[in-house]
């Protein structure tokens, strides 16, 4: 596992050994943020990635190498998280990690714009945890959310997401919707 591109690119991440993390492969990884960088309306500096279920972080480290301006993740284990932002002491007025579960979020202090979420397959986690974000003011109005499930993974919006884009890489299903709640 590696960051991809940006500022950081070819620098090897630690993975997970905890049982139940499956880090998005670099193959998807990289072609969602290929998908972002051509919907996208401002430059990466304009944007607040949270990450709900961030396991090891490799994407929000992914976002942060390429110039995001701050990364929130979110996980009940930090341990992997925390060995992998220790990769990048330089960057840690950029980042900060809760320990929380992610469909039970605590009322937000401030509001992101870009969302990812890699909850386990099919366990139906994906629509709570977006709604969690949206119910308890994590996320801007706009806010492009981007949701991993499984491909065969049945995933319905929330009320006031916008689906815009569905694809298909190995066994994962990437979705990119948009939060029109204000």
């Amino acid at each position: 596992m590696r960051i991809i591109g940006g500022k950081y690119r070819g620098k090897k991440l630690i993975s997970p050994t905890t049982e139940g993390v499956r880090p998005t492969s670099d193959r998807a990884r990289e072609a969602v943020f290929n998908i972002l960088y051509s919907r996208l309306p401002e430059d990466w500096s304009a944007y607040r990635l949270l990450e709900l279920f961030g396991g090891s972080g490799a994407f929000g480290l992914e976002a942060m190498s390429r110039g995001v301006s701050k990364i929130c993740m979110v996980d009940k284990d930090l341990s992997t998280i925390n060995k992998n932002v220790a990769l990048f002491p330089q960057e840690k007025d950029r980042i900060k990690l809760i320990k929380a579960d992610a469909c039970n979020l605590p009322t937000a202090k401030e509001k992101y714009n870009l969302y990812f979420s890699d909850a386990p397959y099919s366990q139906g986690l994906s629509e709570k945890a977006l709604s969690e974000a949206q119910s308890k003011g994590w996320l801007e109005k706009g806010a492009v959310c981007v949701v991993e499930v499984k491909k065969d993974e049945t995933f319905t919006p929330p009320l006031g997401f916008e689906l815009k884009d569905e694809r298909i890489y190995g066994i994962a299903k990437i979705l990119i919707l948009e939060n029109n709640n204000s």
